[in-house]
């Protein structure tokens, strides 16, 4: 008798375990292919390889640099603890470029998840072959140089700006080709609509690795493991940055309900699946929560509208 009883407890606490395991809809705000549609893909099967929740469901909603999935988010998942949308520096540039009316001030922020730093890459066939290539043609005539990268006031577009600002160019004049999801601007680039492209690393890895695209510079401070290309600092153009991405909740849910969902987040991040996948992204581990992460964010948004100023995209 107590050999089944405590059978039946050990199951009963199996079943509350299982029974614990949260469902999630996740938001990414832009068409499949790009970097928030990874990060929600890869947080999807993250969560589920591990165990942390039973069901996890991904929804692309693009457009206008993820405001419009924001503002669908706001609008639609209030009070909704089983929701989350990605986002990340892109969205805090692209509120600001569209003046929009629905701001990160009205989600719920759980983390920073990851780090990315720009790459531009070009054609294998592309008469361009390093930075100084597209300086000197860039200092030619600005507007003969079409950046293929995501939202208008996002990562890229900032990027752009600010290499043209570094070497002397007006960055009024940069000619920045924005599309709303990864897989549209690398089938521009490969195409040769546009003259260079500009993104994440990662979106890019496996035309590199094809030989189709040439990487000929990358944001960070120092060369990247594994990429074999100059940092802009190397090839003379003064110019770092980091674009990073982050998962929020819906607004209006208790702090109860977005402790938990911290804790998944937390739980996720920390995870073998989580890690692996970090490495074969090329994504930097930048996990940070709590208010440490909403005082981080704040001063991101600052400064965002900052530069957004300096290089002419918000007056």
């Amino acid at each position: 008798m107590r050999r089944l009883l405590l059978a039946a407890v050990t199951a009963g606490f199996a079943l509350a375990g299982a029974a614990h395991a949260a469902d999630y809809k996740i938001m990414a705000p832009a068409a499949p292919g790009g970097g928030w549609d990874q990060t929600a893909r890869t947080m999807q099967s993250a969560l589920q390889e591990e165990k942390i929740s039973g069901s996890v469901q991904v929804q692309n909603v693009p457009g206008a640099g993820g405001t419009i999935g924001l503002a669908q988010f706001v609008n639609g998942a209030r009070g909704k603890p089983d929701e989350l949308i990605v986002g990340g520096y892109v969205m805090v540039g692209a509120i600001l470029t569209n003046n929009s009316p629905v701001t990160l001030e009205q989600v719920t922020p759980i983390a920073r998840l990851t780090g990315e730093f720009e790459a531009i890459v070009v054609p294998a066939s592309s008469d361009i072959k390093d930075m100084a290539g597209l300086v000197e043609k860039l200092k030619a005539d600005p507007g003969s140089v079409s950046w293929g990268g995501g939202s208008a006031g996002g990562t890229d577009h900032i990027t752009a700006g600010l290499i043209a600002k570094a070497v002397g160019v007006d960055p009024t004049k940069v000619n920045y080709i924005a599309f709303s999801g990864g897989g549209e601007a690398l089938a521009a680039i490969l195409g040769g609509q546009v003259t260079v492209g500009i993104s994440g690393y990662g979106e890019f890895a496996a035309q590199v690795e094809a030989g189709q695209l040439r990487v000929i510079g990358v944001s960070s401070d120092e060369r990247i493991e594994g990429i074999d290309a100059p940092t802009f600092k190397e090839a003379g153009v003064d110019v770092s940055i980091q674009n990073w991405r982050m998962v929020a909740a819906a607004p209006g849910i208790s702090d109860e309900q977005a402790a938990a969902i911290t804790a998944d987040i937390k739980k996720m991040a920390e995870s073998a699946a989580w890690q692996k996948a970090l490495k074969e992204r090329g994504w930097a581990d930048t996990y940070l929560d709590g208010e440490d992460f909403k005082t981080q964010l704040a001063a991101d948004i600052a400064a965002t509208s900052g530069i957004l100023k300096e290089i002419g995209l918000v007056k």
